[in-house]
């Protein structure tokens, strides 16, 4: 396996720490910090590479917030943007290219040219093209995956793949910076954890792939989806994966796993239930989506305007419902509350074609 070195002179390179300003600003412009750089992007761009060309970087203090997601809270950490979130840009820049071309191509999440959808319309081609060969599926996800990730193994992992030694001081802080003290975590929210999750599973993908042969597999970050003919195979096969995982990547499967009829039940998987011939929307989405309209109904029958916010969730749900067979739903909802809108019909009609 290819191990790559002289990766560090890239990323400290005074261009390539520019565009990584460029890039991390991108949507932030009204912070602070943002501003501060913007007022001289050369002389800070230039402090940023002294420091880690003598080593006196260190990553800085997370600040840790809770956020809601489909009903579970989570803890999200984020980094200062001067200079963290910059350096990171500036690493992911130089490295990006050579994870993603480590990465299977079943696997989408957080990664360019992939997603939910296209994730999506591989499990659809998968469904329609072997019906038989697709008739069952396990499925399972990896319990507290981000909090679980082993820094030890993970530090292991990336020196397989890189052997530039000031390259991999960086990487190393960057791991190590999270809860520190805990053997275990990288932080949800920082622009490297993306990468790391899916570079942590990326050889538990290969092994399934090259080893196990397994035809049908999607993974999306720990959200793993395998289709087999054979329910007794799908069995067998978690099995082993809860093996594979536990002895080398030190990870658990949560206790929901699931063998069943893919066409019977339907594969929950990136927000949508697969039946193959046709999708739906998943649960917890479509009622999430009836209780925002209705807000938005009473909102609008009292006269006042969206805000950019809410408008931009009707945009959002209606590029959703794109996906799935939802005719009759985006009628009850979308379709509904758009029909009525006046002074802002035409905004939300955009944010819809968006």
């Amino acid at each position: 396996m290819k191990r790559y070195g002289n990766l560090f002179e890239k990323i400290v390179g005074i261009n390539n720490i520019v565009r990584a300003h460029t890039n991390a600003r991108k949507g932030k412009t009204h912070y602070k910090a943002v501003k501060m750089v913007d007022s001289d992007v050369l002389g800070y761009c230039v402090k940023i590479r002294q420091m880690l060309i003598d080593k006196t970087y260190t990553t800085s203090k997370y600040h840790i917030f809770e956020i809601e997601d489909s009903g579970k809270r989570r803890s999200i950490a984020e980094l200062p943007y001067y200079p963290d979130r910059i350096i990171q840009w500036a690493v992911m820049q130089v490295i990006e290219e050579i994870i993603c071309k480590h990465l299977i191509p079943t696997t989408y999440a957080a990664l360019p040219q992939k997603g939910t959808h296209a994730a999506l319309k591989k499990m659809h081609q998968y469904m329609t093209d072997d019906p038989r060969g697709t008739r069952y599926c396990l499925k399972l996800d990896v319990k507290k995956f981000f909090p679980n990730i082993d820094k030890t193994i993970l530090k292991s992992l990336l020196r397989r793949k890189f052997k530039d030694k000031d390259l991999l001081w960086l990487l190393d802080d960057i791991v190590d910076s999270y809860d520190k003290g805990n053997p275990k975590g990288i932080p949800i929210g920082s622009y490297t954890s993306q990468y790391f999750g899916n570079f942590y599973l990326s050889y538990f993908d290969h092994w399934t792939k090259e080893q196990k042969r397994i035809k049908y597999y999607l993974r999306y970050m720990d959200d793993i989806v395998i289709l087999s003919d054979s329910k007794e195979y799908l069995h067998n096969l978690r099995r082993e994966i809860f093996e594979y995982l536990a002895v080398n990547l030190n990870l658990t499967v949560k206790e929901n796993w699931q063998v069943f009829p893919s066409t019977v039940r339907g594969i929950d998987f990136v927000g949508y239930r697969c039946f193959g011939k046709y999708t739906l929307l998943h649960t917890s989405t479509k009622k999430n989506l009836c209780i925002k309209t209705k807000k938005l109904q009473r909102k609008k029958n009292q006269g006042k305007p969206l805000t950019k916010s809410e408008q931009s969730t009707v945009g959002s749900y209606s590029g959703i419902l794109k996906w799935c067979d939802s005719a009759r739903l985006k009628d009850k909802t979308i379709n509904k509350f758009l029909g009525g809108q006046n002074g802002n019909s035409k905004r939300l009609a955009r944010a819809e074609a968006a």
